[in-house]
């Protein structure tokens, strides 16, 4: 059925305010230091003409993965793009990274002391380092935790993390912000020590938090970083059989909730934080059927309502564990395991701008896009760093929409996903986002005053291009920007076809 909005600029009710780094990314320290990660689709796969090749079993693991060789973060057109952002957060983290072992003055040679997976080396950290500082952002990072630092029944200590901070610091890009270990809940299999247990992790994370306020007080402590399986269950208005989940702890045996990880602690997170994806990837799905989602359903609304509905049930454990607290999503993402064949299209533009709009409705905090440029759902593709839809819609979101959320008085329905924000230029004035998700009918919003508008397009849900206004978004032959202006709509009403983003600026 097609939806009327009536937007009302002048009548909206202030929420909160949000992070201006609310939009922010990962940098996987397998990208860092060069090492295993997600295959990449074939270009029929993406098309959705080639089916992707079922899993048997966990045993077919390896088949989804391979070797990459470090991403160069000196690359001009990966600074410049990454640097359009403005204010991000920069998470250099992973399961890799409770893994790797820091080797700053060059005695391991390149080769992994016993009890870890990799090597990072100086170089490599220096080139994180210029990379945070050249695109003005704030750097993040979880610390190693395995055999080859401590046993699971010996205590955490800080013997690696001190050169990882130190020299940070020294080089004048200081960490801000760290959680201790990356998906927790998954004990083992997240790296650590075989056998650790979540009062391991309880006893760890407080002394890793202790160490840190003692010797670098002016990082937030961030955490538990768990997978969120557990948090995306039934609620009152979700049918049992529309639910679904987003991490890959359900098939792991030996997994952890919140509650045991952090019940004992004494040591008081800053941030709370969680991993959310919105079920898992062709990768998994044969072997996960019950956590995986057609491509049929990436635009209706129990897909769409996954973000917030995880945001939601994670906001009663933020405030036992860190009250009063920003709510962070360290991993954000189409689908654990790589992302969907559908991630790199104009299809996850829907999920990705409709989790942005849903989260500052719920709370402040900060999401972090998995990754900035690996795998398929990331925002840059791999190497060339093509940008993809979801790069510019991001980047629009960025532009356009303040850090001032409002309660737009409409109820998200199939249609209209309406948001309200701030202008980000810092003029008197709002900023709408306008979902229509529907993919056959179109939306009627009434327009109060003439309005800047921005339309998000395709030809087709699962383009590899995007458009806005009609033009379609690609760099230059010198990798510049696209045209990203808008179009003066006059008062009246506006006709949203079906499947399509509007932004409109008053």
């Amino acid at each position: 059925m097609s939806q009327t909005v009536k937007l009302s600029p002048a009548a909206l009710k202030r929420l909160r305010t949000v992070d201006e780094r609310l939009m922010s990314y990962n940098i996987e320290m397998a990208e860092v230091t060069g090492g295993t990660f997600w295959k990449a689709y074939t270009p029929g796969q993406i098309a959705g003409t080639e089916e992707f090749p079922p899993m048997k079993s966990m045993a077919d693991f390896g088949t989804s993965m391979q070797v990459y060789p470090p991403v160069n973060l000196y690359d001009p057109k990966l600074r410049s793009l990454a640097a359009e952002f403005g204010p991000v957060w920069v998470r250099v983290s992973g399961t890799w990274a409770s893994k790797t072992y820091y080797d700053f003055d060059g005695t391991a040679n390149g080769k992994s002391p016993e009890g870890y997976q990799n090597v990072l080396t100086k170089e490599q950290w220096i080139g994180v380092l210029d990379f945070v500082r050249a695109v003005g952002g704030k750097l993040m990072i979880s610390v190693a935790n395995c055999i080859g630092l401590h046993k699971a029944d010996e205590p955490w200590n800080p013997s690696e993390s001190e050169k990882i901070f130190r020299l940070s610091k020294e080089y004048g890009v200081p960490i801000e912000a760290a959680e201790f270990m990356n998906e927790p809940n998954m004990l083992s299999y997240s790296g650590a020590a075989p056998g650790y247990t979540a009062a391991d992790y309880a006893r760890d994370q407080d002394l890793f938090i202790a160490w840190v306020r003692k010797n670098y007080p002016e990082t937030l402590l961030v955490g538990p970083s768990n997978t969120c399986d557990n948090a995306m269950g039934p609620d009152s208005d979700t049918p049992e059989e529309e639910v679904h989940s987003g991490g890959v702890a359900s098939v792991m045996g030996d997994v952890a909730t919140v509650d045991e990880l952090m019940d004992g602690t004494k040591e008081k997170l800053d941030v709370y934080s969680y991993h959310y994806y919105n079920g898992v990837s062709e990768r998994l799905a044969s072997i996960m059927p019950a956590v995986h989602w057609d491509v049929s359903a990436a635009t209706t609304e129990p897909y769409l309502a996954v973000a917030g509905r995880t945001a939601r049930l994670n906001v009663p454990a933020r405030d036992k564990y860190c009250p009063e607290g920003q709510m962070w999503v360290t991993e954000s993402g189409d689908a654990g395991g790589g992302g969907d064949t559908w991630a790199s299209t104009y299809l996850d533009v829907f999920r990705t701008l409709n989790e942005l709009g849903e989260f500052a409705t719920v709370t402040d905090g900060v999401i972090f896009h998995n990754t900035l440029a690996s795998s398929d759902y990331g925002f840059l593709e791999r190497e060339v760093f093509s940008p993809r839809p979801n790069y510019f819609a991001v980047l629009l979101w960025n532009r356009l929409m303040g850090t001032e959320v409002y309660d737009t008085g409409e109820p998200i329905r199939e249609g209209a996903h309406v948001f309200a924000h701030s202008r980000r230029d810092g003029k008197e004035g709002v900023c709408y986002l306008i979902i229509n998700n529907s993919t056959t009918e179109t939306t009627s919003v009434e327009l109060p005053e003439p309005a800047v508008r921005y339309t998000l397009s395709a030809d087709s849900l699962r383009a590899p291009v995007m458009k806005l206004n009609g033009r379609p978004l690609v760099l230059s032959n010198e990798n510049g920007l696209p045209d990203l202006s808008g179009e003066e709509q006059a008062a009246g009403t506006l006709t949203l076809a079906p499947a399509t983003i509007t932004f409109l600026v008053f």
